[in-house]
């Protein structure tokens, strides 16, 4: 049976957990303390309850005490807490971040875990040099080969389980992962040594990569204290690096007119995607995620319920969106929703061309043959695009931060403008806008 004692304003409450291989008595414990103005009879009546409780989760092996090493406790975190409440594109950068704090701090029971051991782990991810990426670019006349086997880009690309854009890039000389290399190096059976150069890179991280670890290693810390295993974050007593702030990148007004009239000599589905973010401005997994139901031509809208995002481990995948203001329905113009109308005619016929072949995920954009089209082929192609017609290099990212201003220069309110684009509220919005002339 539990033992109570009072200690002040709060209640120790101690357990016997048997005994260890010594002959020592294991003894657990815990601190409850009464919440303001609970009278003397409700304080009694709960200080058992919690002692009840507290017995039965010892008795289980359910709880955890501050003796526990961080490592333990974040694995413990991320399959209680963080599977179930967070994205799984959050859940794959934490996993790779939790990898190099354990490293620094995993070894650290969380009762003895200071805010010194956590300053010395950021003061170490400022070092020059503390970011290793490893690369591979190919060493011979990858397109001689191909041409020497008989094989397409697409060829390869179905063979390597890749894309057409990766072996591209490949071709160009472009760094990529080992294991893209290693499906290449397979589908082709050649050693990767044969083909590729390991390139190792050092840099130094940006002072917003350690904030992220910053507010990783605090929401780690911060549930501990939720589940009463420590009774305070040393996070909570660490200054945060401090950020180096940006501005926005944007086009102005003469700019996005110049581009949209260049648009006009690329493939209608380039066009048509560019144009729709220029107009809408939707986050580049929204607008990848569209699916033609989504689409309403009779009352000019569009659903956005969706979004088509990718991590290494789990690949090409469809989510929910960002936020729950993310969920929306927006108005789009004529302009838009013409060239919509033209790409669907386009790639029905293309459908009805590949038959068989053709995978009827309805997405509005999708590859050739109808799978869903991938962030870095888009991403390449609209570099090279304002490459070509000597545009500044903006991100796809960029043109939602032109659409925000170009709709607050028109005369939209900013509460509007929020909702629109699916932010949380409206300083996020207020934020990134910059005043020019709409064109929308």
């Amino acid at each position: 049976m539990a033992a109570i004692k009072k200690r002040g304003n709060s209640y120790s409450i101690r357990v016997s957990c048997g005994y260890d291989m010594q002959g020592k008595q294991i003894i657990k414990s815990m601190t409850w303390k009464p919440e303001k103005g609970m009278t003397v009879k409700q304080i009694e009546k709960e200080v058992q309850r919690q002692a009840v409780l507290f017995e039965d989760k010892c008795k289980k092996g359910l709880y955890l005490d501050g003796s526990i090493r961080f490592a333990g406790f974040a694995e413990k975190w991320l399959t209680d807490y963080a599977e179930k409440q967070l994205k799984a594109v959050t859940i794959y950068r934490l996993k790779y971040m939790l990898q190099q704090i354990n490293q620094s701090i995993g070894h650290i029971p969380l009762e003895k875990l200071q805010p010194i051991h956590i300053i010395r782990f950021y003061d170490n991810l400022a070092e020059e040099g503390i970011k290793h990426t490893t690369a591979y670019v190919v060493k011979i006349d990858l397109k001689a080969l191909l041409k020497e086997k008989g094989y397409t880009y697409q060829h390869l690309a179905n063979l390597s389980g890749t894309s057409i854009c990766t072996i591209q890039n490949i071709c160009n000389c472009h760094n990529v992962y080992h294991k893209t290399a290693q499906k290449v190096a397979d589908a082709l059976e050649y050693p990767i040594e044969n083909l590729f150069t390991r390139q190792l890179k050092q840099s130094k991280l940006k002072s917003s990569t350690i904030r992220a670890y910053h507010i990783a290693i605090s929401s780690v810390l911060s549930t501990a204290v939720h589940w009463q295993i420590i009774t305070s974050n040393p996070c909570q007593r660490v200054k945060p690096p401090k950020i180096d702030t940006k501005e926005s990148k944007y086009i102005d007004e003469k700019q996005a007119l110049y581009m949209l009239e260049c648009l006009s000599n690329e493939l209608l589905q380039n066009r048509t995607l560019i144009t729709l973010l220029v107009y809408t401005g939707m986050r580049r997994g929204e607008i990848l995620g569209l699916k033609w139901s989504d689409i309403d031509f009779h009352n000019n809208t569009i659903t956005i319920q969706r979004e088509l995002l990718y991590t290494p481990d789990k690949g090409l995948f469809e989510d929910t969106p960002k936020t729950t203001t993310s969920n929306r329905i927006i108005k789009v113009a004529e302009a838009p929703l013409k060239l919509l109308k033209k790409h669907k005619a386009e790639q029905t016929i293309r459908r009805l061309q590949c038959g068989d072949l053709w995978h009827n995920n309805n997405y509005v954009f999708s590859t050739w043959n109808g799978r869903p089209l991938n962030i870095s082929s888009v991403n390449l192609w609209f570099k090279k695009f304002l490459e070509r017609y000597d545009l500044p290099l903006i991100t796809l990212h960029s043109l939602r931060h032109t659409n925000a201003s170009l709709l607050i220069a028109n005369g939209v309110n900013i509460t509007t403008v929020s909702k629109r684009l699916g932010h949380a509220n409206t300083a996020i919005t207020a934020s990134i806008c910059r005043y020019g002339v709409s064109i929308l």
